[in-house]
């Protein structure tokens, strides 16, 4: 979506505090107005690797203007291209007729384009059936267009966000393949914990809540929204104002 639609969006929803922290751009900023009765704060998505494991970190309060930041995010741009031309590259060879054109169409900012304009751009193709059989069938590990990802590490941009003032935040834990990360990067400058995310177990919730607690990371909470179409719950969730207080405390939070 264009960021001022997905800002209408959150007004709809009556989201009261958001961030629209795309992959690895700042983008959205500058683009768009917060809807009334809601307020933003600035962020980023990181892609990071770790151990042949996707980690990604959340830069909140980072400034829009460029910054240190930027030669990290240069680097994972230039990744991301490269890895959606190999996967093109990979599914011709497979029998499926894509182009990186084709892929590129599908994301509003080239720099952030990755596996689900990949998979869009084959579902629109009519290659298959729709984004979830894509991911299983053409693009998991294993599959014709699998291409791992090597972008920076997770604890290079922890340093970058935090060298331009910003709090970085490890997104959702409960997807990691291996979360004794959590504890790593604890010592390695983490300030936050996305505790609260959808797809986040009770279990998960009460693990995450104690390494917060062990580790005084600040608690935050994601929808992870991307795409209408396959997060039909839409953005926006419910939290205890009282856990993302002291998290609200630390950043600027504009209107």
């Amino acid at each position: 979506m264009p960021p001022q639609a997905l800002a209408d969006f959150m007004g709809e929803r009556k989201v009261e505090v958001f961030c629209i922290s795309d992959h690895d751009t700042l983008g959205a900023y500058g683009n768009f107005e917060a809807p009334p009765g809601s307020r933003y704060i600035t962020g980023i998505e990181i892609n990071t690797t770790w151990r042949e494991n996707e980690v990604h970190v959340l830069g909140y309060n980072v400034p829009r203007e460029p910054s240190a930041i930027n030669e990290l995010l240069l680097y994972n741009q230039q990744q991301r291209r490269g890895r959606a031309q190999t996967m093109v590259d990979q599914l011709r060879r497979a029998g499926y007729g894509l182009t990186i054109e084709d892929v590129l169409r599908e994301s509003d900012e080239a720099h952030s384009v990755g596996r689900p304009h990949v998979a869009k751009a084959l579902v629109r193709a009519g290659m298959t059936e729709n984004i979830d059989t894509a991911f299983r069938d053409l693009l998991g590990r294993g599959k014709p267009g699998y291409v791992p990802q090597l972008y920076t590490t997770p604890q290079r941009a922890i340093e970058a966000i935090r060298e331009v003032g910003g709090i970085p935040v490890l997104a959702h834990p409960g997807r990691l393949r291996d979360r004794i990360l959590i504890d790593d990067l604890a010592g390695h400058g983490l300030v936050g914990l996305e505790v609260f995310y959808p797809l986040h177990e009770p279990a998960d919730v009460v693990e995450f809540r104690a390494k917060a607690k062990q580790y005084d990371l600040v608690m935050t909470a994601g929808m992870d929204f991307h795409d209408i179409r396959y997060h039909t719950r839409g953005v926006g969730m419910e939290v205890d104002a009282a856990d993302v207080a002291p998290f609200l405390d630390l950043v600027e939070v504009f209107v």
